[in-house]
């Protein structure tokens, strides 16, 4: 099995499934604790990436998106792609690699569908190339990923010259090689996309110079854990084409000043300033504080009293918060009390989580 940008794992781990404690908690737990005080690598590898480029690439992508695209080498947007009736179609960071040439980031489950969604919503032409296979991505992620950055490709990763949600390309190995700074798990760190000719000569880097900053390897469900803790959203789970960025707490990543007629925009102007019949929200368990107990996993019905208000959407353990965690959506205006969670026929009484429980206000992940 290859994993770590092609290195061989000694050892393949084994699932050992279970209604309760999952044996995959406890190195889970090592690996949230190691990114949020320390530095931790995840291999961010299946990150689907689509090159789009030529003379109508802005204003396609434009047209496809609900945020306001920048063209200007180094910017990066995060935003939604939408249906006709408002739904998100994908989730996607955009990246100006140059002028008229991006970079579309999308979940990895979404590969298919986001490139058909893109090639049949395109009416002038471009250039569209899926370059997921051809590079690595890693994740740098935690309080010292700047100094172990710094350390080891060059002083460039200064708060000043590479501010969060900027990119650009650093020279390494005689190539240069595209930096991003973003982070789905809500810590400093850099995203670091890499020819995969020369990966392997890459990882021996970080990993050499690991040893010294105890850098941790970190997995897919660490990353769960730590954006549930943050608040970020999954497509597939917690939105899909049926939910619009409105209810799901994403106006933010809407521009109705951009004078392009995206798509879905109709049905976003007449909605936006109108309530929403449902919302997305965090919740924690009251009083359970263990992991495991119960099994939140997603679909599970929320009650207000005795009547279902929603359901949950994506669930995990937080570890470093000791708390039970779930997004869903449950009926806009509700009380915040008397609300729980049917587990296997019981119910659990929940707390609705007002801001994310980790670094509320992004300082931590912006510094």
């Amino acid at each position: 099995m290859k994993d770590l940008c092609g290195f061989q794992k000694k050892k393949k781990p084994k699932y050992k499934y279970s209604f309760g404690y999952q044996n995959w908690y406890n190195s889970s737990k090592k690996e949230c604790f190691n990114t949020r005080e320390n530095v931790s690598f995840f291999d961010l590898s299946p990150f689907v990436k689509f090159d789009i480029s030529g003379l109508h690439s802005h204003n396609q992508l434009q047209r496809l998106c609900a945020n306001n695209i920048k063209n200007t080498e180094g910017k990066t947007t995060y935003t939604q792609m939408l249906n006709p009736s408002g739904g998100i179609e994908a989730d996607v960071t955009v990246s100006c690699l140059k002028e008229n040439y991006f970079r579309v980031i999308c979940p990895a489950l979404a590969r298919s569908h986001n490139k058909s969604h893109i090639l049949k919503n395109i009416n002038r032409e471009i250039k569209f190339k899926d370059v997921t296979d051809d590079f690595n991505c890693i994740g740098i992620f935690g309080p010292n990923s700047r100094e172990f950055l710094n350390k080891l490709f060059g002083n460039f990763f200064s708060k000043e010259n590479f501010p969060f949600a900027s990119g650009k390309f650093i020279p390494v190995l005689n190539q240069k090689i595209w930096f991003q700074r973003l982070s789905f798990v809500g810590e400093l760190g850099w995203e670091i996309y890499i020819p995969k000719k020369i990966s392997t000569k890459i990882f021996e880097k970080i990993y050499k110079l690991g040893k010294k900053f105890n850098l941790g390897y970190s997995g897919m469900h660490t990353l769960d854990i730590l954006r549930l803790e943050k608040k970020f959203l999954h497509w597939g789970h917690d939105i899909t084409s049926e939910n619009n960025p409105i209810e799901a707490g994403l106006s933010f990543a809407i521009n109705l000043k951009k004078k392009e007629n995206f798509i879905g925009r109709k049905i976003i102007e007449q909605s936006i300033n109108k309530p929403t019949l449902k919302s997305l929200q965090l919740f924690s368990l009251k009083n359970s504080f263990e992991p495991g107990k119960p099994l939140l996993l997603h679909d599970e019905p929320i009650f207000y009293k005795n009547k279902i208000i929603g359901n949950t959407t994506s669930s995990n353990y937080s570890f470093y918060y000791k708390k039970n965690l779930s997004l869903g959506y449950v009926l806009s205006g509700l009380e915040v009390e008397d609300l729980s969670v049917e587990v296997e026929g019981k119910k659990y009484p929940i707390k609705l989580e007002s801001k994310p429980i980790h670094d509320p206000s992004s300082k931590l992940m912006r510094n």
